[in-house]
């Protein structure tokens, strides 16, 4: 309804935005100031929403499985009985799933418990080990003994502290905290089998959730801003599921070959070296690397050479991972450049940690691609589309034959 008085019109536009610039800026002070109260009742509502953003991880990770067994369970059925096989189709994918953690959890735990065990019975005899070559390296060499006699005194002293005072601390610390941790423990349980609980949900009503979705967007925005979004969504959800799954192909890949190779080169623990590096090369990059180091660790204590081998065999796997079973899985899902994988994986990581670290790259890609659309709708508004033109011819030349290929089509 347009006023028939356009001062009075002028007036109220003003006045409006005069409202808009004073709630803007009491916002910002707010959140500049009340941050942390802000933050607190934000961390809270994420500690009673755990069970359902974990039920929404599982199920959008079962999703694509779900709808793979459907298919095939229709197909079956020749067509008919969509409800059963939609039925089928997802108590499949999580029963699946939950077999496959249970098979890791019983090659973990049983390792992980005789590699304690191993470590406390020989550590004595280790050390034992260690300080005859020492004295007998002394003895050879007079000189290194005038150094370990100015220097000895004071690292012995400094080691009984740490083994009579600080650990002693950390020791109380832990006994002191163990209801703590036992509680915490039983919270994620309870979020986690909770979490499983919603995902059957969520996967049961995932055609029904996204047509309510739909109707949401087109209902709240217009009718080309709804199509813009609905687009970047689709591309977000191919992203990431793109991404997600073939990280996790990938990861149960890299993790067969490492046990293989753990068998063939007799190294200590092989299905627990396997299991950890087949669960950190989710993490784009950094992965490999962080699960050696455990590892590493681990066999330096049982055996220098296995950790210098298992170190070099790492090495190799990694190149080979990156090289060539990476790329046949993934290919370029993400269209980013190694230089922004880096930059998301830093960023996000910083941010969020592990879980920064596995959604980092997908995310940022979706970023880069929305910034990517905006620029060109920006460059075509001001007449410049020449310059996004040129820009490809020289610097991604595959993506103008791709474009000239689907005119064509």
């Amino acid at each position: 309804m347009k006023l028939k008085n356009p001062d009075n019109e002028k007036y109220i536009k003003a006045s409006l935005a005069g409202f808009c610039a004073i709630a803007a800026g009491l916002v910002l002070f707010f959140f500049l100031f009340r941050f942390r109260g802000v933050q607190g009742g934000f961390d809270r509502i994420v500690q009673i929403l755990k069970p359902f953003i974990y039920g929404a991880v599982f199920a959008y990770i079962l999703a694509p499985f779900c709808n793979r067994y459907q298919k095939g369970l229709l197909k079956a059925f020749g067509g008919k009985h969509e409800k059963l096989a939609s039925g089928l189709s997802i108590v499949l994918a999580v029963v699946i799933a939950l077999q496959i953690i249970a098979v890791l959890f019983s090659l973990v735990l049983p390792q992980l418990l005789d590699s304690i065990e191993t470590l406390s019975n020989t550590m004595p005899a280790r050390i034992d080990a260690a300080g005859k070559k020492i004295e007998a390296l002394l003895a050879a060499h007079p000189e290194l003994q005038e150094a370990w006699d100015k220097y000895g005194v004071v690292l012995q002293e400094k080691l009984e502290k740490w083994v009579h005072t600080d650990m002693l601390d950390l020791a109380q610390k832990i006994l002191g905290n163990a209801a703590v941790y036992v509680q915490h423990t039983a919270v994620a349980l309870k979020n986690i089998v909770l979490g499983v609980l919603i995902s059957v949900y969520i996967l049961i009503s995932r055609r029904k959730f996204g047509a309510q979705a739909k109707m949401l967007l087109h209902g709240i925005f217009p009718n080309r801003a709804a199509r813009i979004i609905e687009k970047e969504v689709h591309y977000a959800d191919r992203m990431f599921n793109g991404f997600l799954v073939g990280k996790i192909i990938d990861s149960a890949i890299i993790g067969v070959l490492c046990f293989l190779g753990c068998l063939i080169l007799h190294l200590e623990s092989p299905a627990l070296l396997a299991v950890i590096i087949g669960v950190t090369n989710i993490i784009p990059f950094f992965g490999p690397f962080i699960g050696a180091i455990p590892c590493v660790l681990m066999l330096l204590i049982q055996n220098p050479m296995h950790a210098l081998i298992f170190a070099v065999f790492v090495f190799a796997l990694q190149q080979l991972d990156g090289n060539i079973i990476g790329p046949r899985i993934l290919g370029d899902t993400t269209g980013l450049s190694s230089f922004w994988v880096l930059f998301a994986i830093l960023l996000f990581g910083g941010l969020w940690g592990v879980a920064g670290m596995i959604v980092g790259v997908p995310l940022f890609a979706v970023i880069y691609d929305i910034i990517r659309q905006l620029v060109s709708i920006g460059l075509g508004k001001h007449g410049r589309s020449g310059l996004e033109a040129a820009y490809r011819e020289e610097f991604h030349p595959e993506d103008k034959t791709s474009a000239e290929t689907e005119t064509e089509a």
